[in-house]
């Protein structure tokens, strides 16, 4: 039997799960990563390398450990993880990127958190020059992405120390440090760096905000010279290196494919599953055709909506099209919602009444959210309503609370919220608990129409994550957005699992001797591996009808409404500015 180890790296966390050729998974561990924040600054988040790799080489050996598996039975292994900045200098040695008079000196805080907001003015003045990476990432750039972070750091940095950085995105640093081969991947420079597809990097757009010297080093700072990528799940280098091998407690040499960003960790581990209706098996094997249907969501602390297509669709204020960050001859659109999970746990948590929620979960032996489920139910009954929709028909929650990334693309939303009163007890707790997941189907729903409009056809939506877990939350999803919902065999193993996916494709390319296939040949073998290394999920169906669907109708027309009015209210204040 061959293994292989899928290493997910997200928000919060490291995680490892070692699975085998069935993708169940033999041992998992997961360990906290730790993030900076800036008191005096909201916008900053940082991380370190160095606490990450040190989280992901414990998670292995401990899976190892339990596993009792010899290390040389793992045949792969790849990585994923969030679309956040690493710097280092050219020994790989981390550099700071904090703000202050250690900036771009050698030290631990070497990572831009994804959710880091600092880049705003770079943003804005890349989104001013209507250069043609803009056309691929839903015309606006992001300040989440790399190229307004690296700009922020050359601006803020001794010019001498920022000619001797390298910038990667998170998943190709990690491929980097574990083979000592810097060759990126197509999946973190096209999706997050401005790699255009066809044509590579831009030199007029580097020059025009100001980053000529990336363009005149031939983009040794950032890679992917003369357009050399690896697509998902291409061996990188000589497999891993000795010291890696070491802090790993793996072989040296062990296959590592290329790394994908999580949220396409998420597509990988969940899209080419079939799932389980009443207990019957779903017949149809999936094909690789049928992926054009189906919506990845990733969702934890943010989420993620991907979706493949054959031509490349150009939706505004979502993300893309991406060609080849994981199929070659495919393209991606992604979509997304910068806070979700991070949204509920901020509502629930700086509400009056959470103290008393947590005490009564305790009481209970239970856990917080099954307590909210519970008040939300009894308030059904004692007020006579068909669903919470109606419990909450007067409550309105627009969700940005941290800026909008798709389909608005605007840093600048905010939230908002209709239907307050005087009330700080439990029973508001739940209502505000329930509007929030309402708030985030219905801005689900908005991606997912604004996706369709311009030329997708999903109809399903494939979860990963920790909120798949909310079982009620996914029954809104499917409720809202009036399709299927597909929940993956286990929640929390369905990105680490994509990962390991790509661990098995480098093995299977080394393995064969044949590490240049053809385009038809890597897409056959990746699909394979995805059929049959993803377990059989559940669904949950759409069930409103009647006065619940109306009612969502309704909530549905009000929410985009608050865009309008938010954008009214803005330029008024703005004209009352001048």
């Amino acid at each position: 039997m061959s293994y292989y180890i899928g290493v997910d790296v997200g928000t919060g966390s490291a995680r490892a799960v070692l699975v085998d050729d069935h993708g169940s998974t033999i041992a998992s561990h997961t360990e906290e990563t730790t993030t900076w924040r800036d008191h005096d600054d909201h916008r900053i988040f940082e991380q370190s390398t160095n606490n990450i790799w040190d989280s992901i080489s414990s998670c292995i050996k401990k899976c190892l450990a339990e596993s009792k598996i010899p290390p040389s039975s793992v045949k792969g292994i790849s990585f994923d993880a969030t679309c956040s900045l690493a710097v280092s200098d050219f020994n790989g040695d981390p550099v700071i990127v904090t703000k202050g008079d250690k900036l771009g000196q050698n030290g631990d805080r070497n990572v831009i958190l994804w959710a880091d907001h600092r880049a705003e003015k770079e943003a804005e003045l890349i989104n001013s020059t209507g250069s043609v990476v803009l056309d691929y990432v839903g015309g606006t750039m992001s300040l989440e992405m790399e190229i307004p972070k690296t700009l922020w750091l050359k601006n803020h940095m001794d010019p001498s120390l920022f000619s001797r950085c390298q910038f990667f995105d998170l998943p190709d640093f990690l491929t980097y440090r574990a083979t000592k081969d810097s060759t990126r991947s197509c999946c973190s420079v096209t999706c997050k760096c401005s790699f255009v597809p066809k044509s590579g990097w831009q030199a007029d757009f580097f020059e025009k905000i100001g980053l000529e010297e990336l363009v005149k080093t031939n983009y040794k700072q950032l890679g992917a010279a003369n357009g050399e990528v690896l697509t998902a799940g291409k061996p990188v280098g000589n497999g891993l290196s000795k010291q890696a091998a070491e802090e790993f407690g793996l072989v040296e040499g062990t296959p590592v494919g290329s790394a994908v960003i999580d949220a396409y960790a998420g597509w990988l581990g969940t899209v080419a599953g079939r799932y389980k209706d009443g207990g019957k098996l779903s017949e149809a094997i999936p094909s690789i055709d049928e992926s054009r249907h189906r919506l990845a969501a990733c969702a934890g602390t943010s989420t993620c909506h991907i979706v493949q297509s054959r031509e490349g669709v150009f939706v505004n204020g979502v993300w893309g099209p991406y060609k080849d960050p994981v199929f070659r001859g495919w393209w991606m659109n992604e979509g997304g919602q910068s806070s979700t999970g991070q949204l509920i746990d901020f509502m629930i948590k700086t509400h009056p009444a959470y103290p008393r929620l947590q005490k009564m979960a305790e009481e209970q032996k239970s856990n917080i959210f099954a307590v909210l489920q519970d008040l939300l139910q009894k308030m059904k009954k004692e007020n006579g309503v068909e669903s919470l929709t109606e419990l909450t028909k007067d409550m309105h929650f627009y969700p940005d609370l941290h800026g909008n990334r798709s389909p608005i693309a605007d840093p600048r939303m905010r939230g908002s919220f209709v239907g307050l009163a005087l009330d700080d007890g439990l029973n508001d707790l739940a209502r505000k608990y329930n509007v929030t997941l309402e708030a985030i189907a219905l801005q689900t729903r908005h991606i997912v129409d604004e996706m369709n409009a311009k030329g997708h056809s999903i109809t399903s939506i494939y979860m990963s994550g920790s909120q798949a877990k909310n079982i009620p939350m996914m029954q809104l999803f499917a409720d809202t957005c009036g399709m299927p919902v597909v929940l993956p065999y286990d929640e929390g193993a369905a990105v680490p699992l994509g990962a390991a996916m790509l661990g098995r494709m480098a093995a299977e390319a080394v393995k064969k001797g044949v590490t240049n296939l053809s385009e038809e040949q890597e897409g056959e073998l990746l699909w394979s591996i995805m059929v049959e290394m993803t377990p059989p999920g559940s669904i949950v169906k759409p069930a409103t009808s009647g006065r619940e669907k109306k009612l969502i109708e309704a909530k549905y027309k009000i929410f985009r409404e608050a865009i309008d009015i938010q954008y009214r209210w803005r330029k008024q204040i703005e004209e009352a500015m001048k």
